[in-house]
């Protein structure tokens, strides 16, 4: 899930984005042009505009979307964004993005996304309850345990998923923890569900930093974006023995060349709202043209494009956001030598472990956290060689490479399908 922490630039459509990404695959792969057609357009697309009471009695209506992309491999999955600049495309291109990272780690889904245009900052604890209920009901009509499972994305978290929950059970007259994943345990969610998406970024940081020849115990971080995958990748990553030299939130950023004390800059933050003051100010631009080793966005999308990337100074990106690099950019960093984990791979950890809650819900019998984090581990890991091992074959970057990997095993499981009728 990425972090609400930083405002994206102008940038062109994630939509457009994400086509050119799969278009640059399709290549690679020879793909059919009727294949193409089939995996360019999103199988779904539904667009809700509903009203919600405030707690001033006044009525405001809000529009809100659910996308699947493709369901040729299983049931639709992807969170739900609430952000004042969610638009349609947006949401489609993170469907799409969904569809292929399930396809990258080889788990059983296809891609779905959603998403409420609103500021959940601006909004009461009571007024996010009632909008969260009424967009459930809305979309009601596509989700469900068997077609298509939200989870937290921007602007929610684990208690937008228990209201989700609950208003689609009292719909169905019993309980249906399997509709989402992401919820609180209480109630069917799953032990490292929280930090699993923090936690696959810092597999993949230590996987790229033994295939670099990089002392990761010694490593310098940078990291845009403090909220869940951000804060907890911080974490894991100092535990690890990197120095985390700085991180930034929707304000600004923060920056000690020595290191962070990140349980002091934790305080900090609770106390003033922003890390912005700790230690010298940077800004969300310059936080990603920091001398580091290891550069994590993991903010919103379009953060590294064409007119930023020949400044960036890290030897490896990691993309805990989605999204977060350009076409463009990805081309100048791949000229420069730097090795880019693309969110296809990188920020996968949270769709895995909720692939895993999903399973305990159907089943109704749960794993510990240490066996949580070990399949979670086990899955990383195997997937990162699988995308390396094809980069090196097809000798190209690793968001081709993943992209192939993934647009391969979707067109496949397609063609053996077959088209309906």
């Amino acid at each position: 899930m990425p972090d609400n922490t930083v405002a994206a630039p102008a940038k062109v459509s994630a939509w457009d984005v994400a086509l050119e990404q799969f278009d640059i695959a399709a290549e690679k792969l020879g793909l059919p042009q009727d294949m193409r057609q089939v995996l360019r357009y999103p199988k779904r697309q539904l667009v809700v505009h509903f009203p919600v009471r405030l707690d001033n009695g006044q009525i405001a209506m809000f529009s809100g979307y659910r996308v699947q992309h493709n369901i040729a491999r299983g049931p639709a999955k992807g969170g739900i964004r609430y952000h004042p600049d969610v638009t349609l495309d947006e949401v489609k291109a993170l469907a799409m993005w969904m569809t292929w990272k399930c396809a990258v780690v080889n788990i059983p889904y296809g891609g779905a996304k959603g998403g409420v245009v609103c500021d959940p900052k601006k909004m009461s604890h009571t007024e996010r309850e009632r909008l969260t209920r009424r967009y459930a009901t809305e979309i009601s009509v596509l989700i469900g345990p068997e077609s298509d499972i939200p989870a937290p994305d921007v602007g929610t978290d684990a208690q937008t998923m228990a209201w989700i929950t609950d208003t689609y059970s009292m719909h169905r007259g019993y309980s249906v923890p399997a509709v989402v994943t992401g919820k609180p345990i209480a109630i069917g969610g799953s032990e490292g569900r929280r930090e699993a998406t923090g936690r696959g970024v810092m597999i993949a940081a230590r996987e790229a930093a033994k295939q670099s020849g990089l002392a990761f115990a010694d490593a310098t971080v940078a990291i845009q974006g403090y909220g869940n995958v951000g804060s907890v990748a911080a974490d894991l990553l100092a535990k690890e023995g990197c120095k985390v030299i700085a991180i930034s939130d929707s304000q600004g950023g923060t920056h000690h060349p020595n290191g962070l004390d990140l349980a002091a800059v934790a305080r900090y933050k609770a106390a003033n709202g922003t890390v912005v003051g700790y230690a010298e100010k940077v800004t969300n631009e310059e936080i990603l043209e920091l001398p580091c080793d290891i550069l994590v966005p993991a903010a919103l999308e379009g953060q590294i494009t064409a007119a930023n990337a020949d400044r960036v100074k890290a030897k490896i990106v990691v993309e805990g956001a989605n999204g977060p690099t350009t076409p463009g950019a990805d081309r100048i960093l791949w000229d420069k030598g730097v090795l880019l984990l693309p969110d296809v791979l990188a920020n996968a950890g949270g769709v895995v472990v909720s692939y895993f809650e999903w399973v305990q819900d159907l089943q109704a019998f749960f794993w510990n956290e240490g066996e949580i984090n070990s399949r979670l581990e086990s899955i990383m890991v195997r997937a990162f060689r699988d995308v390396t091992a094809m980069a090196q074959k097809e000798e190209t970057d690793l968001r081709t490479a993943a992209y192939i990997l993934a647009v391969q095993r979707v067109a496949e499981a397609t063609a053996i399908r077959c088209i309906y009728p």
